[in-house]
């Protein structure tokens, strides 16, 4: 018995230090977990943070990318980047939204308005896009993810980790290499080759990705108040548009996250009262 619970126990150890190795084999450039304040089940979204990834996502994502459940009113709700509803009347107002109603057929926006897209059709946004549609960003962060081999995702139960979507936008972000790094081959042994018009990307599938380079160190000021405290780096811009869009796919994060320590609350104070009242009927019962 106590040599089969120690082959059982060897074969337990040598998979779980085998495992890491292979996936990152399988993968490619493993893609690693990054510190983000809405992380854990006490985790909340940083405002600040929040609003330059808006900035971010407004000044360069938004030429290319729609996110057509985001409307501007969301941006002024509690546990966003909560502008300020005269901040974001102004802003929706900076747009022109198409609306058949009016006698002009476009209106100037309102908070009520979803997020405009940056094609009228899909066929302008192939025609612009070397025939992709750039994808939606309203729940980007929750249609990514990461995969982990067994059993390291058992751990993901206990640590509540649930940001494998910001975790890959922010990897593919910050993957970007001028040149095809020495050594990569493709699955059948031959040297990757780069497809014109392509650049290369250790994170995204294939590493042969259309979007070219989106981030660069100084492409945005950040607004009054932030310039001086937070870097104008790529690393920075990624990581702050990344929370922005995992803002954007679960806004009510940290209200979930509440209702669940509620829950578990009740529930123990619910299990202690059971105890008691069993003790209480089962006290004067001989056994």
């Amino acid at each position: 018995m106590f040599k089969t619970t120690s082959i059982i126990g060897a074969l337990l150890v040598s998979i779980l230090f085998a495992a890491a190795p292979v996936a990152a084999q399988d993968h490619g450039t493993e893609i690693q977990k990054q510190s983000w304040s809405f992380a854990g089940p006490f985790g909340t979204y940083d405002r600040n943070q929040l609003q330059r990834g808006f900035q971010i996502f407004r000044e360069v994502c938004s030429s290319c990318h729609s996110a057509r459940l985001l409307a501007f009113r969301n941006l002024s709700e509690p546990g966003g980047p909560e502008f300020t509803e005269g901040q974001v009347k102004a802003l929706a107002a900076e747009y022109t939204i198409t609306d058949p109603d009016t006698e002009t057929g476009t209106r100037p926006g309102i908070a009520a308005d979803r997020w405009p897209s940056p094609f009228a059709t899909n066929k302008d946004a192939m025609d612009a896009n070397g025939g992709i549609v750039p994808p939606d960003m309203s729940v980007l962060a929750k249609a990514r993810g990461t995969t982990q081999p067994f059993p390291w995702w058992i751990l993901n139960y206990f640590t509540a980790y649930a940001e494998g979507g910001p975790d890959y936008i922010y990897a593919l972000l910050t993957g970007y290499h001028e040149e095809v790094p020495h050594g990569v081959l493709n699955a059948d042994g031959t040297p990757f080759e780069l497809p014109e018009g392509k650049s290369y990307n250790a994170v995204f599938p294939g590493h042969a990705i259309g979007m070219a380079p989106p981030l660069s160190d100084g492409l945005v000021t950040y607004a009054e108040g932030e310039t001086g405290s937070v870097p104008l780096t790529t690393d920075q811009y990624a990581r702050d548009v990344s929370a922005f869009l995992m803002w954007v796919a679960e806004p009510h994060l940290v209200a979930r996250k509440e209702a669940g320590m509620q829950v578990i609350v009740f529930l123990i104070l619910f299990a202690g009262l059971m105890y008691l009242v069993k003790r209480k009927l089962w006290s004067r019962v001989e056994h």
